[in-house]
């Protein structure tokens, strides 16, 4: 392969020290790790207990759309907070925001893990949860982008993809933790008592895990791109958004959408097959979660590889490999799933997880490459936010429905064959940024 040629870059385009490096990579990847922990719980949840407990007055198939549909509305508040929380890491800087975004996120998980459930007061129930779930969505929503940038912005120009890897891989290991928290409760708690109090565990446990990441993040140093864009341009902007609208939306709108078929593989990894093999093809839950965690650990594994190719090879041709790859497996996805065989469903899973990390791994760069660093935060944050919305928000409801009114899990393979697809013609709009200086 060819490959892509880097330019040379300004002093603070070359990274830092060591050691500062290190803690930059350590509270990026332990900090999103926990973020996506929260998020992810929440899907785990949706998909096994938020129906009866949440939504008790309905049939179980419309319970079932209704607790992912709560899941949903965290993905509609997630551009809100990239909007928000980017305008003010424009402003601010990104570590301020990046503590606030914690804080958010892990108080609004804790507090779902003390709700009372429909049953004992009624209607304020599902109010309340949804509320929190849109505090998780602005927590999340600006965290991504704050994390991306902290780590690559003190990457060294030929090391962005791999910096920015660093992130990638806290949303594979954020699911793994809430698997294994699920997976445990699952197994050692009754089924009856899971119900009543066990699935609360795996929301309390985030007190803890805020406390670490807060010590974590409170010592990091501000990235050095955006201390010295801000020396050199002392007037902040007054408004990035606008200025992100205005000038950079078709970056937004080429990334979102690249972004989108990206997500809709991941959610459908994530939530939606535990429920579609509990409910549907009625395994046990925790044979579907080792599922999910096997899935979890390939796409962990092999997301820095994908990562540190695209410093080589380009962030599009990471990308495309994995969609093409992603494409050709979309029908033997369900086909081997539906044989309810563990080992021909692992592979299942394995299968996809693999084309999922190489879309996803090279992301990280891609997005924050396309934007000037006096509104990177703003147009990264709201280009990742709005491909997740469209293309992750509603895939449990999207693929539940499609199953259901054919009757067949070829119809969510004929879903997310023509989700890829958009990915694919999107990214053919998106330049390939990996030669780009970053301080622009």
């Amino acid at each position: 392969m060819e490959q892509v040629k880097v330019n040379s870059s300004s002093k603070s385009d070359a990274g830092l020290g060591n050691d500062q490096a290190r803690k930059v990579l350590l509270a990026s990847f332990v900090g999103t790790t926990f973020e996506w922990y929260d998020f992810f719980i929440y899907a785990s949840a949706a998909a096994l207990v938020f129906g009866p407990l949440f939504f008790p007055n309905v049939s179980d198939v419309a319970g079932q759309l209704a607790a992912f549909s709560t899941f949903a509305v965290g993905f509609v508040a997630r551009p809100l907070g990239g909007m928000v929380i980017g305008h003010f890491g424009d402003r601010l800087g990104r570590k301020h925001m990046l503590v606030l975004c914690l804080l958010c996120m892990g108080l609004a998980t804790v507090v779902i893990g003390l709700l009372p459930t429909y049953e004992q007061i009624g209607i304020w129930a599902p109010i309340l949860l949804v509320t929190m779930r849109i505090f998780q969505g602005i927590g999340v929503g600006g965290e991504w982008g704050g994390a991306v940038l902290m780590a690559v912005e003190h990457a060294p120009p030929n090391r962005r993809g791999l910096y920015g890897g660093f992130v990638q891989i806290g949303t594979p290991a954020g699911l793994i933790l809430a698997n294994i928290a699920f997976l445990s409760v699952v197994t050692f708690v009754p089924q009856d008592q899971f119900l009543v109090w066990g699935w609360r565990i795996p929301f309390l446990l985030s007190a803890v895990l805020v406390i670490i990441g807060l010590v974590i993040r409170l010592r990091l140093e501000e990235s050095p791109v955006f201390a010295e864009a801000q020396a050199h341009a002392p007037k902040k902007e007054s408004l990035p958004l606008f200025i992100v609208l205005r000038s950079h939306w078709k970056q937004v709108l080429s990334g979102g959408l690249t972004m989108s078929s990206t997500a809709m593989i991941g959610y459908i990894l994530i939530a939606y097959i535990l429920s579609y093999g509990v409910n549907v093809l009625e395994v046990p839950k925790p044979l579907m979660i080792k599922l999910v965690l096997a899935a979890s650990a390939v796409w962990l594994a092999t997301c820095l590889i994908f990562a540190a190719w695209s410093d080589r090879w380009g962030r599009r041709r990471i990308y495309l490999y994995g969609a093409y790859a992603a494409l050709a497996w979309a029908f033997p996805f369900f086909l081997l799933l539906d044989t309810r065989n563990p080992v021909l469903m692992s592979i299942a899973v394995i299968g996809l997880a693999i084309p999922l990390a190489a879309m996803y791994s090279p992301i990280a760069a891609m997005l924050s490459e396309l934007f000037p660093t006096r509104v990177r935060y703003t147009g990264n944050s709201l280009s990742y936010q709005v491909g997740t919305l469209f293309g992750g928000a509603f895939v449990p409801v999207i693929a539940t429905t499609l199953y259901h009114g054919f009757g067949t899990s070829l119809a969510v393979s004929a879903y997310i064959f023509v989700a890829v697809l958009i990915g694919l013609i999107a990214v053919q709009f998106v330049p390939e940024t990996s030669i780009r200086r970053l301080q622009e």
